[in-house]
């Protein structure tokens, strides 16, 4: 599992002389103790989805289309996403880049999951132990690649 929490506590409308009216949902990530804030409308996370589905399994998206703009529609549109976005974090392996850009998350290419990592030097074998927060060990020897250490 990875060591990212998401919710969506809240939604806002915003209006716009130029364009349509829309709706922003505020997403909380917290990772590693700290938390941070990102704001996307529903657009962007049609556009996220539409990009990973080549690539990750994916649970089913909100639809895009919601008849009524009233206060019970919205919450459960923002329900709806924060399922989405958790489902994606608790069922996929790998998040892919652009899922970590999307919540404004640092990734850790080298490793095979994005979570809290250390380095820690092992003078003995001149390698490194990368200790992660799901408990998995991996040792880099110079110039070998990462593998798991139990």
């Amino acid at each position: 599992m990875h060591n990212v929490r998401i919710s969506i506590p809240s939604f806002r409308s915003e209006d716009n002389p130029m364009e349509k009216g829309y709706t922003v949902f505020k997403i909380e990530v917290l990772m590693n103790g700290r938390q941070h804030t990102v704001e996307k409308r529903y657009s962007e996370f049609h556009n996220l989805h539409k990009i990973l589905k080549k690539s990750i399994k994916l649970p089913e998206i909100p639809s895009k289309h919601v008849r009524n703009w009233v206060p019970k529609v919205l919450e459960q549109r923002r329900h709806g996403l924060e399922l989405y976005l958790q489902t994606i974090i608790m069922e996929n392996e790998v998040l892919p880049k652009i899922f970590l850009d999307f919540l404004n998350i640092r990734h850790f290419p080298s490793l095979p999951k994005t979570e809290s990592c250390h380095l820690k030097w092992n003078l003995k074998s001149q390698g490194c132990i990368v200790w992660c927060s799901c408990q998995r060990y991996y040792r880099k020897e110079m110039g070998m690649q990462v593998e798991h250490v139990n």
